[in-house]
């Protein structure tokens, strides 16, 4: 297989597959947050009308389990991106491009879904400052530490 067409189906299949993953990760721990730490009467987690309406309700505890979520998806989706393009012996600077989309993309959702429920500035704030590019970056990184040396 070409060099370059090889490289544009590993970019493509690790920037899917560590979308893919990601969200499913993020999805999961929102799924679970309402059991680790409730929300409060009347407020429905899987109805966004309900947070959007209720978000006055919600205290600093409320904004744990979606910070996880943010950040566990955008490290776990870089690392599985990283290890996808890996097994294409892709350069590494095709996955650092990748990681960066991935943090990119998870940004934009984040900040579209906290600006649809009105959350506060300050949880919107931290959670765009340290979930997605500095995790892109430590899942970048921890792939990069447990990849195999090439000789």
């Amino acid at each position: 297989m070409n060099n370059t067409v090889r490289n544009i189906l590993a970019a493509l299949l690790g920037l899917v597959g560590g979308m893919l993953v990601g969200s499913m990760l993020n999805m999961g721990v929102l799924m679970i947050s309402n059991f680790v730490i409730p929300f409060p009467e009347g407020v429905h987690p899987a109805d966004a009308n309900s947070i959007r309406d209720n978000i006055q309700l919600l205290e600093t505890k409320h904004y744990i389990m979606p910070f996880l979520a943010h950040a566990l998806g955008t490290l776990i989706g870089v690392f599985v991106a990283f290890k996808i393009i890996q097994m294409f012996r892709a350069p590494k600077f095709i996955a650092a491009g990748i990681a960066l989309v991935i943090a990119l993309l998870f940004l934009w959702g984040g900040l579209a879904t906290s600006k649809s429920i009105n959350s506060p500035e300050t949880p919107m704030l931290v959670d765009a400052v340290l979930c997605y590019i500095p995790m892109a970056i430590i899942g970048y990184w921890l792939a990069l530490r447990s990849s195999p040396k090439r000789g």
